[in-house]
């Protein structure tokens, strides 16, 4: 019997496509990363299902789209009886390590049938990172001021605030794992990390580092009339107009220098494993759940209906373990993270014992490079479903500006679609105008040209490619049968 490969799924919490330099950003610094390609395949057209974290990871771990089953909101994680890739290898023989986030299995449930080991630091309380008053109160200013809102704090000493310590503890954990790992089963580490997620915030040297003559800034709509609406009402609640441009190239740089400390701390992994002499032996998944406006349209943070390219667009590198083909290489094949599952499992020879809608790209690892022909993505709700707004935030709340909007009784939060191509994207809206760009000409997405009659023809045709994959993927049916008498 061939003996399965270690898995590494490296996991950055919102970081960009555009975010990495081998993709052509030329402030950005990811060596460790942009080294990975000599060995393995960068897609520069891999899109996440959900612009926020839950729901995302819940499609990239069952390799079902949001809506299959209900996932479309920040508080309804994977159930029992819905399959979980971490699960599904565990029951094959892996021990599974798992450090840093969860954001997938509810915080009440037992968490052993998904890994072996679950990493939890002792100098601090992971369930209170991201709600630390103190360090906040401290770089926001003064209230609804032009930062109070903007998630914006610089340069940050490590001890500052657990924020910053958070993902250390887990990568330094990991690395330890690694050199000390003595277990015959293969070894599956699952590393989803907290950075570069919001408060921009990140210490030396990392800070220095970036180049902010070389900030790329996109700037606000200027008709937002036929933009979704809960862009405005964002916009207008985060105050960022007051920003300066070079407040945002300051604000771009410090999240670039984020995820120069996440390729930093990747590359820290890969010498463990050289060092254990396992590289080799082991596939290495690295991917974000999402994007992050990072000051794209005066915007900063993420929305959970919106699909423009920095928060559907992430990074996604794969290497192999040896024995596998590879034409190493950054490709242009469309992809989509629901295909994770079907990937890891053929590379461990694994069976996927149930109906899902991802596709294996070790066919583009060796070498294709056409995988689909669209790729979705998928948000909101219906009226009548409070437990999708994340109610509860008071005005004092750096998440205000958003879920304030997210809580109208407006069309800002209602369902939509998103379908795309490597030339035109289309989206299908809720009680608000459907948006349509060519991206050829447009590749911000500035103007909505869904009434441009020049294009009819090209946007009935994705309205019915979304009817077609609304249907296809509707439901999902349990394998087992039960009795009926």
């Amino acid at each position: 019997m061939k003996k399965k490969p270690h898995i590494l799924i490296f996991n950055p919490d919102q970081m960009r496509a555009d975010s990495l330099h081998h993709l052509g950003n030329e402030a950005s610094l990811t060596p460790n990363m942009d080294e990975l390609t000599n060995e393995g395949v960068s897609f520069n057209n891999a899109f996440c299902q959900n612009p926020v974290c839950t729901p995302s990871r819940c499609s990239f771990m069952s390799g079902w789209y949001p809506h299959v089953r209900g996932h479309r909101t920040m508080h309804y994680m994977m159930q029992n009886d819905e399959p979980v890739l971490l699960k599904i290898l565990k029951d094959n023989g892996y021990h599974v390590w798992w450090g840093g986030k969860n954001d997938l299995i509810s915080a009440d449930k037992d968490i052993t049938p998904y890994c072996d080991e679950k990493f939890i630091p002792t100098d601090f309380d992971p369930a209170k990172v991201e709600s630390d008053h103190s360090w906040q109160d401290s770089f926001r200013g003064e209230y609804k001021g032009k930062n109070y809102y903007s998630f914006y704090a610089g340069k940050s000493n490590i001890d500052d605030s657990s924020f910053i310590k958070h993902d250390w503890a887990y990568v330094n954990a990991l690395v330890d794992k690694i050199k000390n790992y003595k277990e015959d089963k293969p070894l599956c580490m699952y590393l989803p990390l907290l950075y570069p997620h919001p408060p921009y915030a990140v210490e030396e040297p990392f800070y220095s580092m970036i180049d902010r003559s070389k900030m790329n800034l996109v700037e606000s709509f200027d008709d937002w009339s036929l933009k979704p609406s809960i862009l405005k009402g964002i916009y207008e609640r985060q105050r960022l107009h007051e920003f300066t441009p070079e407040d945002f190239r300051e604000l771009k740089a410090t999240y670039l220098a984020m995820c120069l400390r996440v390729d930093y701390q990747f590359g820290l992994i890969v010498n463990a494993l050289k060092n254990a002499g396992i590289y080799d032996d082991t596939a290495i998944f690295i991917f974000s759940d999402h994007g992050d406006f990072t000051g794209d349209y005066g915007l900063v943070e993420k929305t959970q209906n919106t699909f423009e390219d920095c928060l559907t667009n992430v990074p996604l590198i794969i290497k192999p373990p040896k024995g596998i083909e590879v034409k190493p290489r950054i490709t242009d094949a469309l992809a989509e993270l629901l295909d994770i599952p079907a990937t890891v499992a053929e590379i461990a020879g694994i069976t996927l014992e149930y109906n899902h809608y991802g596709k294996s790209l070790l066919q583009v690892l060796r070498g294709e490079d056409k995988h689909k022909d669209y790729v979705f993505c998928e948000g909101g709700r219906i009226d009548g479903e409070p437990q999708c707004m994340e109610l509860g935030h008071k005005e004092t709340s750096l998440y205000w500006p958003r879920l304030s909007v997210q809580a109208s009784s407006g069309p800002e939060h209602k369902k939509a679609v998103m379908i795309r191509n490597k030339k035109y994207k289309y989206v299908y809206r809720l009680e608000e105008h459907d948006e349509f760009y060519d991206l050829e000409k447009d590749p911000y997405e500035l103007e909505n040209i869904i009434y441009d009659k020049a294009y009819k023809d090209i946007i009935n045709t994705f309205k019915e490619r979304v009817l077609k994959f609304m249907v296809e993927t509707a439901d999902y049916v349990p394998a087992q049968k039960e009795r009926r008498r």
